[in-house]
């Protein structure tokens, strides 16, 4: 039951993935880790991250992939560095504090935008704002895996078209997901015994993926944007409630 459980989860993850680029990790961490402990949930989502990110950066072709990375350096950069510092402090940090820490800013990020403020990042200060949020995106990535909502907020302050959004997501949480796997291999929380769940959870991911994709080809930039608001504060408010719960 566990598992029939754990595959329904990680078929939603992979449908919201594709339909909007982002929450993957969000969704099976809070998903999954309602039904096993913490340290495994986080095991299992690591492949299925992945592989989902790889799909996502490549749809356009790798050239496509080339020009976002190149754009988005020191951002990627940043994450990739706060990941492999921040991973080895899973066991020390306190989970509440750390849901807290991402889940308030978002929700109020999110909830504002929907209200009709419109954050933009001026030009002038994009630098200062990629290495900020960058720096804190890759922390809490490195202790939960979940690294999109900083990310997703980003993205949408520079008002980012939508194909290209859902492209640099992907190759940022791609390489992302790769420190990631690397990271843990090294923590010990993906090991011979955690790798064949992480696994498992790739069939079912993949299909809600395809589906999710099908949904993004239909969705205007308007739309695609309202839909991306609200997962972020739906996926925020569940952090808060996390948190809250852990204290």
């Amino acid at each position: 039951m566990v598992l029939f459980l754990a595959f329904a989860v990680s078929f939603a993850a992979g449908f919201v993935k594709g339909a909007i680029g982002f929450a993957m990790p969000m969704i099976m961490i809070s998903g999954i880790g309602s039904l096993i402990a913490p340290e495994l949930a986080l095991a299992a989502l690591i492949l299925p991250t992945l592989f989902a990110n790889a799909a996502q950066a490549f749809r356009q072709g790798i050239w496509a992939a080339w020009d976002s990375a190149k754009r988005f350096w020191l951002y990627l950069s940043l994450v990739v560095v706060f990941i492999l510092f921040s991973a080895q402090l899973v066991s020390s940090l306190s989970s509440a504090v750390l849901y807290l820490m991402i889940g308030i800013p978002v929700t109020l990020f999110a909830l504002s935008q929907l209200m009709g403020w419109i954050l933009k990042i001026d030009p002038a200060h994009q630098r200062r704002a990629e290495i900020l949020i960058g720096s804190f995106a890759g922390f809490c990535g490195g202790i939960s895996g979940v690294w999109g909502p900083p990310t997703v907020a980003y993205l949408t302050a520079l008002n980012t078209p939508k194909q290209e959004a859902v492209r640099v997501q992907g190759v940022i949480y791609g390489i992302g997901a790769v420190v990631l796997l690397l990271a843990h291999i090294r923590s010990g929380v993906f090991n011979t015994e955690t790798a064949p769940l992480s696994a498992l959870m790739l069939l079912p991911a993949g299909i809600g993926m395809v589906a999710g994709m099908w949904v993004q080809d239909r969705m205007d930039q308007a739309r695609f944007r309202k839909v991306t608001l609200l997962v972020l504060m739906v996926a925020g408010v569940n952090l808060i409630r996390r948190g809250v719960l852990a204290l």
